[in-house]
């Protein structure tokens, strides 16, 4: 994929496999990493809150790399007006996709009226998407829940999808669980709320004019190629990608998109060395990169002692590109 604001036909491509926004992992360092994995997915930043971009100034929240595109900047705000200004500074820093989160379940989100309590009130959500689409060339896109609390999801999510639709929205990502905002943790929400893919599914049957990913539960290549197969245009995936992103992204590209060869691992950890000195240069320290990369070869020979190197010796003052190097080699001794 090139850099730069995609066509929409490009983007709607790059979302038949994208890796879901998650607070303290899709940093800029992880999409750089799972980029030379997948030249092809579409790599989602953490939330990003409005409040902190328009009235913190916090702009280097919207930091990236030119190679990460296709990129796309999710934000979390209610306020239409405030959601437009973040929505604009992002297309400015040139992602290619602003996202507005309707699914984040977390108290702090809450709070904030936004996020999944976002469910409650599809007007609103419809008026923030509104504004965003006025103030930016780019696309904008909703990722929401089924429902929450005691909502019922048959009856308000196709409700919730015609008014953002209205409101110009042609992309959302469904995550198929509801949102317990009172009783369950964060945590809890991502795995105890049983997954409804057969509603994602009519979901796609009734609005066949949107392009609509299934978010949750989804752990392989395989499960990913069966929904689409089914007739979903999309398929995001969250911690697979991040605690196992060799299963998941090495073989998107042939499989996924019917374009390229698999990458190697091996061969994206000597593509990392050039990165990690640029950015250690520039200030960063060894383990914000290396903790990205634990799970690298996870299932694979040599995958505890990679894992082991990398933990105990990353925080260590003067730890460089050496010490990758090193938990590398012990890969290849496995392996041999």
């Amino acid at each position: 994929m090139s850099t730069g604001t995609l066509s929409k036909a490009d983007l709607w491509r790059a979302a038949r496999l994208s890796v879901a926004p998650m607070m303290d992992w899709t940093t800029r360092e992880c999409r750089y990493l799972h980029r030379l994995l997948s030249r092809e997915t579409l790599l989602y930043t953490e939330m990003v809150t409005a409040p902190a971009l328009v009235r913190g100034g916090a702009l280097h929240l919207l930091d990236h790399d030119p190679s990460e595109h296709p990129v796309a900047l999710q934000l979390g705000g209610s306020d239409p007006k405030e959601l437009a200004e973040a929505a604009r500074l992002g297309a400015e820093a040139g992602y290619d996709e602003i996202n507005l989160n309707c699914g984040c379940p977390s108290d702090r989100v809450q709070s904030g009226a936004f996020g999944a309590v976002l469910m409650q009130t599809p007007e609103l959500v419809a008026d923030c998407v509104a504004a965003m689409a006025e103030a930016v060339s780019v696309e904008v896109t909703v990722k929401c829940r089924i429902g929450v609390d005691d909502q019922t999801p048959d009856e308000i999510l196709p409700d919730f999808l015609d008014k953002i639709r209205a409101a110009g929205v042609k992309r959302v990502t469904i995550h198929a669980r509801k949102a317990w905002l009172q009783g369950l943790s964060p945590k809890e929400n991502r795995d105890i709320p049983p997954l409804d893919y057969e509603l994602v599914h009519a979901m796609k049957s009734a609005f066949a004019d949107m392009h609509i990913s299934l978010n949750g539960g989804i752990t392989s290549l395989d499960e990913a190629q069966a929904q689409l197969a089914r007739g979903l245009d999309g398929v995001m995936v969250g911690r697979a990608a991040y605690h196992q992103p060799a299963d998941v992204l090495c073989a998107a590209d042939p499989r996924i998109y019917g374009t390229g060869t698999a990458s190697d691992p091996l061969e994206v950890v000597r593509q990392m060395l050039p990165y990690i000195e640029q950015q250690m240069q520039s200030g960063s320290r060894l383990h914000q990169i290396t903790r990205h990369m634990l799970g690298l070869f996870a299932g694979r020979p040599g995958a505890r002692q990679w894992r082991r190197h990398l933990s105990e010796g990353a925080h260590r003052t003067g730890a460089g590109p050496e010490l990758v190097e090193e938990a590398l080699s012990l890969v290849l001794a496995r392996a041999a």
